[in-house]
């Protein structure tokens, strides 16, 4: 796959207008960037262009605006402040950009929010060849905006003089393939979260890949009620409990699936809740599971520790709770402790990494959410493939 795409790293840049797609989508509050991981994990990209002398043009989405206007509330214009302070040089802000915009060789110019355009989503013809017309040479960075078919992904790449993968998606992609390509082995699969329904494929493809499938959350609390424990209250799915059923059978591939043999308990979720560990065959019909228990935890580990390789997307349980968030931080920790090639990926376990401290011991971390859970299910990445395609 990444010998099959041209590389930005591998072009003349010099004096060039390159647009490069970054996914700079800060979570901001009363116009501050709370948290600025996303614009570091692009630092090095935008100033590799600007070290060539490139006339570097930014575009990125910043949430879910209604499109076709302009909204403050959306604007990227504190994420053109902060980048300017992270790059130690003036990045400029443009509001209104798509008639063309003057850049000087080795300076940053951001654009205003992608998804004010008319079109963008829709992956709209017309706007992507006005996308294309800014630039030479366009670079699509952004991994986690890769599973998505727009005219800022993938319209643009289509219709630019030259389109070729940034430094950051190539190292997406190269983590994520030495992960299910040619893993060393045992390969073990942490997945967790709310809903079955939300990761039917990527349960469904983890299973003929990985040697173990460990799983939390409300998707563990499904498959004990598919064996006939009784998880009372607790979050679930009935209509897929035959699916977890053919899962557990090993229909959909032999990997081992160990299931929580003790939880942790509560009547809800106020932050005065005190937790109950509970075996899973001693639970009533009253009882709400929000976290592994420590047994199951230390089993869970134990794999952790043998692992050759190890893919992890989902918490434990609900670990933003101080009495819930032991399994989660057990699972972090051991991952982070063990000798492993290690890929963490989703916006709840990147949660989880920052809170725990653990970042610097994860061999990698996926920026990615749903481009992430595409590529582990095996579905080719519209963006990507467009890339191969102009290749």
């Amino acid at each position: 796959m990444l010998s099959a795409v041209k590389r930005m790293t591998e072009l003349e840049l010099s004096g060039k207008r390159v647009v490069i797609r970054e996914d700079l989508n800060a979570p901001i509050r009363d116009g501050e960037i709370t948290s600025d991981k996303r614009l570091r994990a692009a630092l090095r990209t935008i100033q590799f262009a600007v070290e060539r002398d490139a006339r570097v043009i930014l575009l990125s989405h910043l949430g879910r605006p209604a499109e076709g206007a302009s909204d403050g509330a959306f604007s990227l214009e504190p994420v053109a402040d902060r980048l300017s302070q992270l790059l130690t040089s003036p990045v400029m802000f443009v509001k209104d950009w798509l008639g063309g915009i003057e850049v000087e060789p080795g300076s940053v110019t951001l654009c205003e929010n992608v998804r004010f355009e008319t079109g963008e989503k829709a992956n709209d013809e017309v706007l992507a060849r006005r996308m294309a017309a800014l630039c030479e040479i366009f670079v699509m960075d952004a991994f986690a905006t890769a599973h998505r078919s727009q005219a800022s992904t993938c319209g643009i790449a289509r219709y630019a003089p030259v389109a070729c993968a940034g430094p950051l998606l190539i190292r997406e992609l190269d983590a994520l393939s030495k992960v299910l390509e040619n893993p060393a082995r045992p390969l073990v699969a942490v997945i967790g979260g709310a809903k079955v329904s939300s990761k039917l494929s990527v349960l469904s493809a983890l299973a003929g890949k990985v040697d173990q499938l460990i799983v939390g959350g409300g998707i563990a609390n499904t498959l004990l009620a598919a064996t006939g424990i009784d998880v009372g209250r607790s979050l679930i799915e009935p209509g897929r409990l035959d699916y977890c059923k053919s899962l557990l059978a090993g229909k959909f591939g032999a990997a081992s699936i160990p299931l929580p043999t003790d939880v942790v308990v509560a009547n809800g979720l106020e932050r005065d809740t005190h937790g109950t560990i509970k075996l899973t065959r001693d639970l009533t019909n009253d009882d709400m599971i929000f976290d592994i228990g420590p047994e199951t935890a230390a089993g869970y580990c134990d794999y952790i520790d043998r692992a050759g390789t190890i893919l992890w997307n989902g918490p434990m349980g609900v670990f933003e709770h101080p009495e819930f968030v032991h399994g989660t931080r057990r699972m972090a920790e051991a991952i982070a402790a063990g000798k492993a090639f290690s890929v963490a990926g989703g916006g709840d376990t990147l949660a989880a990494v920052e809170q725990f401290g653990v970042g610097e011991a994860i061999s990698y971390i996926s920026t990615g959410g749903g481009a992430f859970l595409d590529f582990i299910e095996g579905k080719e990445l519209p963006a990507v493939a467009v890339l191969k395609e102009r290749a």
